[in-house]
């Protein structure tokens, strides 16, 4: 199925990428909707691939439980895949995940709007990161101090809507305000526009508000259309007066390559 994406995906330096459905692995059971539970060989298959990144903050992410959430983290981390959107440990849930490629340093981080009324348990709501302006600045200001460049994922939006709310505006416009240079964004499933956000401070961040249905089960034509997003970044040192070291990040060139999902009859 990644065989005529895999070389999109693995020429970046770092590939991100929502995973929706939980790869809890085939002993917690297979699951399709509403309650989904994949194998580990999509992590395997992702891998493969190029995927460096893997969002898992989205309204799936409790579908099958703590047990799920385990095995899932387990399974990234035995990979060398990093995952954001959730941590097992109250300790991991306050570390920022970064990568650095090229001497820059990226952060990476995942919220959701919700987990279909599913509730982590009582003293671990540290399972699943949701939208919460507070601690998206919080994380994001926490985020400055160790990276240079602010990726975040947001699971939000009206699903199948084609584009964007004033809802998920006011969100992209506040990351901007707050400093996040990189927003991609998903849920709805179906492509939504991109857009330049000028942040508080004349910082500019670019958002896509939705990647649409990369690899899904929704056979609706505007369902099974995806993309790929590349984006440049640019890091520029500099130093001021005093001789103090000022660097300045650029995100440039963002390209879109349309994706599409065909389904066969085996």
């Amino acid at each position: 199925m990644f065989q005529y994406v895999k070389p999109y995906l693995e020429n970046a330096d770092i590939t991100v990428a929502n995973s929706e459905s939980i790869i809890g692995g085939k002993e917690l059971g297979l699951s399709s909707y509403p309650k989904f539970n994949s194998p580990y060989e999509i992590g395997d298959t992702l891998k493969d691939a190029g995927v460096d990144v893997v969002n898992m903050a989205n309204n799936h992410t409790l579908d099958r439980g703590e047990a799920a959430i385990v095995n899932a983290t387990n399974y990234w981390n035995q990979l060398g895949i990093t995952y954001v959107g959730t941590a097992i440990s109250e300790e991991e849930a306050e570390q920022i995940k970064t990568i650095t490629k090229n001497n820059i340093v990226f952060s990476f981080l995942g919220y959701t709007y919700g987990t279909n009324g599913l509730v982590a348990p009582v003293g671990k709501e540290y399972f699943v990161n949701y939208i919460d302006l507070e601690k998206m600045k919080s994380d994001i200001e926490r985020a400055k101090v160790v990276s240079d460049v602010i990726v975040v994922n947001l699971h939000m939006g009206v699903e199948y809507e084609r584009h964007f709310n004033e809802e998920q505006q006011q969100i992209a416009q506040s990351l901007a305000d707050f400093g996040a240079h990189i927003v991609f964004a998903h849920h709805p499933h179906v492509l939504q526009p991109a857009k330049w956000y000028e942040g508080e401070k004349g910082n500019k961040t670019f958002v896509i508000h939705s990647l649409g249905n990369f690899l899904s089960g929704q056979d609706q034509l505007y369902r099974r259309i995806g993309a790929i997003l590349q984006l440049d970044v640019k890091k520029t040192v500099f130093y001021d007066v005093a001789g103090k070291e000022i660097s300045k990040v650029e995100i440039l060139n963002p390209q879109l390559l349309p994706t599409y999902v065909k389904f066969h009859n085996w």
